[in-house]
């Protein structure tokens, strides 16, 4: 599995834990928003291998 997949895969997954963690309680509770930021975290990843992604392909052509 790539590693653009295997983000793809557990940013799902992360979305998934925060909404069950979200049931019940308001966007600033403190266990939504560790959750949140968890997430964060991973879409910051994914946003930076696409980018590198991009740049190798634009270098090839």
């Amino acid at each position: 599995m790539s590693e653009l997949e295997e983000l793809i895969k557990q940013i799902e997954e992360l979305r998934l834990r925060m909404f069950k963690i979200k049931e019940g309680k308001s966007y600033s509770d403190p266990e939504v928003v560790a959750a949140s930021q968890v997430l964060d975290d991973a879409l910051d990843k994914y946003q930076v291998v696409l980018m590198k992604m991009k740049k190798k392909k634009s270098v090839k052509d």
